[in-house]
């Protein structure tokens, strides 16, 4: 881009103003200027990247995306802008346009799942794309990825949850994809553990899938789930001790047919229709599979690791539910005023809330920190986001349901991670304080 010094412009005092400035560089550049107290990411103003993608339905091109690193910034703004933040609630807010959006497509990052691919099976419209949210009180910058590998140099951060958490694993990675590809790692080819490297930064990215957050088994080839509500699923439990920054959900898998258990003993079930089974609300094990999550968690006792806790993020059905013929053909978000959180999403939502409050309050007494990462208002208003039909070829011979729980890549939930970003830089910077007031 080329710049151009208007001061320079119609100024007869020119000579000497640039003789004043060539000496002020010179005496800075041998004392050293305050740059340098800002090279921290933590440190450092939001920033807007660019681009100029122009998406086409299954486009096999994409012309370069601009994704510089954020300016440096001097203290008295940088103290102005985290004010900003702690009291504003990034959550709050609503969808505004967005024509720069997405910054990736179908064609530029392979971490898609087929089942999220909208654009390749079909899908018509790609103005669901186009948006970003706006909270009431601030700015929320849009997702950079080079200050977020910047952030994350020797880091390991996990996804523990269901497919929705892979959703957004993947999400992370195809944002990451406009300045890096990560190298797998992986011990095996399971889908549901991955681990990817970043060798720029040495920062290191997982998944672990986990239906119930808790020890769970399936009987047989039936749509029943054994769950051990004290119990730790250790497929995720034994292996996030190493990591800085763990991002847990749940949600989508609890509404199903289930049989509880707790201290080795029958407890009830939920659907189970078994004879002298009590029958138990699908909240109470959800509550309980929330609470030993932490459990595992707190346990672990890792002082250095942040826990996110990502909110439910609401499905659409229209219609009728999801094996009733359910749909959701929206294609723009909703405004606040035209729907509401209700019913078991409102019940999960809830849940979660209170067993997150009581987490953090007893992560507090051992040093541990528990932070909300809270999509569900946002997402509530996007019923135009997901795969619908879109996620498969339309004469698959195989039964499908209309997808109304995940979501199309690109799309909205993309934006969960200009809410992860902003929430990392605002921990840096909790971070830095306090180890500076320890120095002191």
């Amino acid at each position: 881009m080329k710049m151009e010094f208007v001061f320079l412009k119609k100024n007869r005092k020119v000579p000497i103003l640039i003789t004043a400035v060539t000496t002020l560089l010179i005496v800075v550049s041998i004392i050293g200027g305050p740059s340098s107290i800002y090279n921290s990411p933590l440190l450092r103003t939001r920033s807007y990247p660019s681009s100029t993608t122009t998406l086409h339905l299954n486009t096999t091109t994409s012309s370069e995306e601009s994704a510089a690193a954020p300016a440096p910034s001097s203290r008295g703004v940088l103290a102005e802008e985290e004010e900003d933040y702690k009291s504003c609630d990034i959550f709050a807010g609503e969808w505004v346009r967005n024509p720069d959006a997405p910054y990736y497509t179908n064609a530029t990052c392979w971490a898609i799942h087929e089942h999220q691919n909208c654009m390749k099976y079909g899908r018509p419209d790609d103005g669901f794309m186009k948006w970003r949210w706006k909270p009431d009180g601030c700015e929320l910058p849009i997702f950079n990825p080079k200050e977020f590998l910047e952030l994350m140099t020797e880091k390991y951060m996990a996804f523990v949850g269901d497919s929705i958490a892979r959703n957004q694993f993947q999400s992370l990675i195809c944002l990451l994809s406009r300045v890096e590809y990560p190298i797998d790692i992986s011990a095996d080819d399971s889908v549901d553990f991955k681990r990817f490297k970043y060798p720029s930064n040495n920062f290191t990215l997982a998944v672990f899938f986990t239906s119930f957050l808790v020890k769970s088994e399936q009987v047989g080839d039936k749509n029943l789930f054994h769950l051990y509500l004290d119990e730790f699923d250790e497929k995720w439990t034994t292996k996030i001790h190493e990591f800085d920054y763990v991002i847990i959900s749940a949600g989508q898998w609890f509404p199903r047919p289930s049989i509880y258990y707790e201290n080795n003993q029958l407890l009830g079930c939920r659907f189970c229709q078994m004879q002298n089974i009590s029958e138990f609300p699908m909240v109470y094990a959800y509550r309980k599979a929330w609470r030993t999550a932490f459990k595992a968690i707190q346990r672990i006792k890792n002082r250095k690791s942040v826990t996110f806790l990502r909110t439910v993020a609401p499905s659409h059905f229209e219609g009728g539910e999801w094996n009733q013929g359910g749909n959701c053909l929206r294609k723009k978000p909703f405004s606040r005023n035209e729907t509401s959180l209700e019913g078991s999403q409102l019940e999960l939502y809830s849940t979660q809330l209170e067993e997150f409050r009581a987490a953090e309050r007893e992560g507090e007494k051992e040093g541990l920190r528990f932070r909300l990462l809270d999509v569900t208002r946002a997402m509530l208003l996007r019923p135009d986001g997901h795969p619908s039909r879109y996620g498969h070829l339309p004469n698959d011979n195989v039964t499908l349901y209309n997808d109304c729980v995940h979501w199309c890549l690109p799309g909205p939930i993309d934006s969960w991670s200009d809410f992860l970003l902003q929430l990392l830089k605002m921990e840096e910077r909790r971070s830095y304080e306090e180890n500076t007031k320890e120095r002191r």
